[in-house]
């Protein structure tokens, strides 16, 4: 497989107010330090290699959720070739770690799971510099991180609304393996809890 190629983005076309100093050139991108990625540059990176994701399994211990324990995730993935630039971005955000994919995967992985950090870091991030190809998945994602961050998703009608829009997610779960009514039950009532936020 091909190695990504990266095209270089200025301030000008993702956000505002992306201005930089060190610019950063098509031949160094995968190089770079983490002091000279300019917020721009990793809108744009996401953009085309980050996703925003949220795993649904059983855990027995998660009772208020009916035994369903919601995990959101963000990550950005590259060949292990230039994994320099996930540690990069790891000290661009000063959160997350940077792994494997898989024991004998080529690709590494940056992630970032604690919620408390997706509220503090990444979030705030990407709420003032906008993504455009992920920008309604990443909406759907901020507005579950902050529900399962302050519990409100203990009560069943936010568990199954944010359940609900997880499912609506990365072309609406189609590489999901669970469908949905295992977790909600039964048809009806997957169709009549609402997907707006009911805070």
């Amino acid at each position: 497989m091909n190695p990504t190629v990266l095209v270089p983005v200025t301030a000008g076309s993702y956000g505002r107010d992306m201005s930089s100093d060190n610019p950063i050139g098509a031949d160094d991108q995968q190089e770079t330090r983490s002091k000279a990625l300019d917020p721009g540059w990793v809108v744009g990176f996401t953009d085309g290699e980050g996703c925003f994701s949220v795993s649904i399994h059983r855990n027995d211990l998660a009772r208020p959720t009916r035994g369903w324990h919601i995990q959101p995730t963000f990550q950005v993935s590259q060949h292990a070739d230039h994994s320099r630039v996930l540690h990069a971005l790891r000290e661009f955000f000063s959160c997350g770690s940077v792994r494997r994919k898989g024991p004998r995967s080529s690709v590494e992985v940056y992630v970032v799971h604690s919620t408390i950090q997706l509220v503090e870091r990444i979030i705030p991030f990407f709420e003032e510099y906008e993504l455009r190809i992920k920008r309604d998945d990443f909406s759907k994602f901020a507005d579950i991180v902050r529900t399962v961050r302050a519990r409100r998703h203990h009560r069943p009608e936010e568990f199954d609304r944010i359940v609900r829009l997880a499912y609506s997610m990365n072309a609406r779960g189609k590489q999901r393996k669970r469908p949905i009514e295992d977790i909600l039950g039964s048809s009806e009532t997957v169709r009549e809890v609402p997907l707006t936020d009911q805070r």
